[in-house]
């Protein structure tokens, strides 16, 4: 059966998956940054048994380490989207899903005005991608919580989130509206019940702390 005109044929990525360059441009670390992954362990077993606290984010930040961190080198993404699109505009690519994330736009997510550099980032993105003929659909959260909102207060367990995220998908719409056309709000959403951290900035940890102080008021 023949495609119909107009399907938009193509593939997807991600910011956090592809982009690297976690500390250029301005931006802020994203919780992707301070996993940890075994290149020698069975990635699934490892996803399952390895739990990220308050200690293992610290030690972290402490190593500039990209083996057991590879989410902050990518592909190199940041400085070779140009010659990856060309070889996506070979192999016939009309649409390419991609992510934007949150901290190369708002650091920390509480900044009140983008980061500039992180913006002509994406505009210059885009532009490549509507010059080859690559539709963009853009996904707005795609496991980029600004660490420094999972630190301060868990991220989206706290209402004050909703604002800070409300803030960068406006400065998307406003920015790159006129060479986005379609977009996505959060990859997998059902997936904070499998993995809090990466999908909504939640430290296990301190929830379980939080809920065993309250247990413990007189009342409760």
């Amino acid at each position: 059966m023949p495609l119909r005109d107009g399907f938009l044929w193509g593939g997807a990525l991600a910011a956090n998956q592809v982009e690297g360059a976690w500390k250029e441009g301005g931006r802020g670390p994203a919780v992707t940054d301070v996993q940890s992954y075994n290149p020698h362990a069975d990635p699934k077993e490892y996803a399952i048994h390895h739990v990220v606290t308050v200690a293992s984010i610290q030690e972290a930040l402490a190593t500039d380490d990209e083996t057991y961190h590879p989410k902050r080198r990518g592909i190199d993404f940041y400085h070779r989207y140009a010659d990856d699109l060309a070889l996506f505009a070979e192999m016939g690519f009309k649409t390419l899903r991609v992510s934007i994330a949150w901290t190369r736009l708002y650091p920390t997510g509480e900044e009140l005005e983008p980061n500039e550099k992180g913006v002509a980032f994406y505009l210059g993105l885009f532009t490549e991608m509507r010059r080859l003929g690559i539709e963009p659909l853009v996904t707005l959260s795609h496991y980029d919580q600004p660490l420094a909102l999972a630190l301060k207060n868990n991220c989206w367990l706290d209402r004050s989130t909703i604002a800070l995220f409300e803030r960068f998908a406006r400065t998307c719409f406003e920015r790159f509206g006129h060479l986005v056309k379609l977009w996505l709000s959060f990859n997998e959403i059902d997936s904070i019940t499998r993995h809090p951290f990466t999908s909504a900035g939640i430290i296990p940890e301190t929830v379980l702390a939080e809920m065993h102080r309250r247990s413990a008021e007189p009342g409760r």
